[in-house]
């Protein structure tokens, strides 16, 4: 379903990457490019699964974090799905489509294990779980996003974690150093609407979206990672991807005590190593005694060349100075502040 993206230049290196040759010796890195102009980035590494039928509100309200009323065709939010212990399987954004249709992107590798799982309990409900690989996300970062949105697809751009579009194409703002929009649209029309966005943006690797996440302070779970965070380790209050006002969801407890009784021994934090060398994802973050005190989440080059990372670290003031297979890594400031952020309230400004 990715001949798009070869009609593009594009080739994938891997299931969940897409890469692109520079188009002219001495143009800008891809990276930034994305600085100083627009780029349009297939999001390979994203997949998609539909909730359907007359309980579906009901079924995700029961299974998800997310205060379900609240993802109303215009409000997006953020959600996780948790284990009875609280640790997340996968974390996610969810929309509606259409009255008893949500849909839900989260990391590809992660959606096969999360329908397994749902299946369990959808017998019980009238709703269709259904893997969405007849469509395509595509990313479109830089100063003229909003307007090639807006002229391409004939959709106003909404704002941050909000939505617009129809049943057949809707587009997704969100955060980052630059404006970032999420465009989800059938895959028999990519091929068209990549040529025409191409015309006035360059395509480049998902690498340039996954570096955003980054600086964003934003992670995306995949395969590897699953059932091993609380979802506040990975700051996902701070971005509102919790509703505390909502009832009973699996692993709700847990994740309501470690919230109010301030348990959370390990946070977030953004940083970057001293280097051009991407560090494996789960690399240990070693302290100045050698002592393990976080481990490596996402990792990109920036448009420097320089590695950036979101990691999952201890709470304790750490011994500086901190290394990662060698490479010094500094702590960089996260763009939000680490505290309570209500969908509620996201859902009404």
């Amino acid at each position: 379903m990715n001949e798009w993206i070869a009609a593009l230049g594009g080739r994938q290196t891997a299931e969940d990457r897409v890469e692109f040759d520079q188009a002219a010796p001495g143009a800008p890195e891809p990276a930034r490019r994305a600085l100083e102009d627009t780029v349009m980035i297939p999001l390979v590494h994203l997949g998609v699964l539909d909730v359907a039928g007359p309980d579906a509100e009901k079924f995700l309200q029961g299974q998800t974090s997310a205060q379900v009323t609240l993802a109303d065709g215009e409000f997006a939010p953020l959600t996780c799905f948790c284990t009875p212990k609280g640790r997340m399987l996968a974390n996610a954004q969810l929309w509606r489509v259409a009255p008893e249709h949500y849909r839900l992107a989260m990391h590809r590798s992660l959606v096969g294990p999360l329908v397994d799982l749902l299946k369990k309990f959808a017998a019980f409900y009238r709703v269709e779980l259904s893997v969405r690989d007849d469509l395509a996300l595509l990313g479109l970062i830089g100063r003229e996003a909003a307007a090639l949105a807006e002229v391409r697809f004939d959709i106003i751009p909404p704002k941050t974690w909000h939505q617009a579009g129809d049943a057949d194409i809707q587009v997704l703002a969100h955060p980052g150093p630059r404006p970032r929009l999420l465009t989800c649209l059938p895959a028999d029309k990519a091929a068209d609407a990549s040529q025409r966005l191409a015309e006035h943006a360059t395509p480049v690797g998902n690498a340039v979206w996954r570096l955003h996440d980054i600086q964003a302070g934003l992670a995306w779970l995949d395969a590897s990672q699953g059932d091993t965070y609380l979802p506040q380790m990975i700051n996902w209050e701070a971005l509102g991807g919790i509703s505390f006002k909502k009832g009973c969801y699996t692993g709700q407890e847990v994740v309501a005590r470690a919230h109010f009784r301030g348990q959370v021994k390990k946070r977030l934090v953004r940083a970057q190593l001293d280097g051009s060398l991407l560090p494996e994802l789960g690399s240990t973050i070693r302290d100045a005694e050698d002592k393990s005190c976080g481990e490596v989440l996402a990792a990109e080059l920036d448009a420097y060349g320089e590695a950036e990372v979101l990691a999952v670290m201890s709470t304790k003031e750490p011994l500086l100075p901190l290394h990662v297979d060698g490479q010094k890594l500094k702590l960089l400031k996260l763009p939000y502040p680490i505290e309570r952020l209500d969908p509620e309230a996201l859902a009404a400004k």
